[in-house]
């Protein structure tokens, strides 16, 4: 499992995803006419709500090479489990479910079963699944979702399974296909990753450190989101009260710049008390379409045990 070295823009990368996705569409068309129906996918999201965002990704992206949605794995001919390894029955779980798989390919050998997600990013898993689960098509990771529609094209071309994980990134590229849960608000990350590095987590290590959306961006997309009709914005990120401290702003300089004509309510996701500042309040408050609530992530009230957590 090597990290990748990109060198192109966030542009450049998001044009060549597509062009996978119109390839990707011709293998589907085929398979769909040899079959003489449509191709069904079904994703199963395991973890967090960056999960769950990351879900709507998979989803949009499978919807556009021309996959029909539906929540019924014995149905599908495409399943893709999106992990997480925070909490250990949730692995089990996958492992579990996994076993189920295997024994519905052999009835539909055409169909396909991809893994992503924080789960992939732990070495000895994908060793278990190179050794025990030969049956699986695809593997990646957190930190290359975007370039889904390229390693979907080579699982398709293949007969070997693929595994593409990086160890991190620096990139943020996210103009590829959505399919949103909600017609009338969505979440938009603007950060990714955690520098916090508590001694009971593995986040850190799973989504990378902290990379922080430019403002210009945050406007673009809200923007967007509001020509589409959408009215509440979720602003989110793995540690969303450290947006900027890698590129030298704070959280009230993301939440202004999704300030946008169109959309009427902005909400933040969880957030750590200790980087609360007054500054940072005082910021918030300028923000009037901001929703009076705060998810703080309280996680004991002795100060022995947080020493243990290596909480702040």
């Amino acid at each position: 499992m090597e990290n990748k070295k990109e060198t192109l823009t966030a542009a450049e990368e998001q044009k060549r995803q597509q062009q996978f996705i119109e390839k990707a569409r011709i293998y589907v068309r085929e398979k769909s006419e040899e079959l003489g129906r449509p191709l069904y996918a079904c994703t199963t999201t395991f973890g967090c709500q960056m999960n769950a965002r990351d879900s709507e990704k998979l989803d949009g992206i499978l919807e556009a090479v021309g996959y029909i949605k539906t929540d019924k794995e014995d149905e599908a001919d495409f399943v893709i489990y999106n992990t997480c390894t925070v909490r250990e029955n949730a692995n089990q779980r996958v492992y579990g479910r996994l076993g189920y798989l295997g024994s519905m390919k052999k009835k539909k050998p055409h169909m396909m079963i991809a893994l992503c997600g924080c789960m992939m990013q732990e070495a000895h898993v994908v060793e278990k699944l190179k050794k025990s689960y030969r049956f699986v098509d695809l593997i990646f990771g957190t930190h290359n979702i975007f370039k889904f529609p390229e390693l979907l094209c080579y699982a398709m071309e293949s007969d070997r399974m693929i595994i593409d994980v990086w160890k991190d990134t620096d990139q943020i590229v996210e103009d590829l296909p959505v399919d949103r849960k909600y017609k009338f608000k969505s979440g938009v990350n603007i950060m990714f990753g955690c520098n916090n590095f508590c001694s009971y987590c593995i986040v850190p290590y799973a989504r990378g450190r902290v990379r922080s959306k430019p403002p210009e961006r945050i406007a673009e997309e809200l923007t967007a989101f509001a020509a589409a009709g959408y009215k509440e914005a979720v602003i989110a990120g793995i540690n969303l009260s450290a947006y900027g401290s890698d590129i030298g702003l704070t959280l009230p300089d993301g939440v202004k710049a999704a300030d946008v004509e169109g959309i009427e309510r902005l909400r933040l996701g969880s957030l750590e008390p200790d980087q609360l500042t007054p500054e940072v309040l005082d910021g918030l408050k300028s923000v009037k379409k901001l929703c009076g609530q705060f998810h703080l992530s309280l996680q004991s009230g002795s100060d022995s045990v947080l020493k243990r957590m290596n909480r702040k």
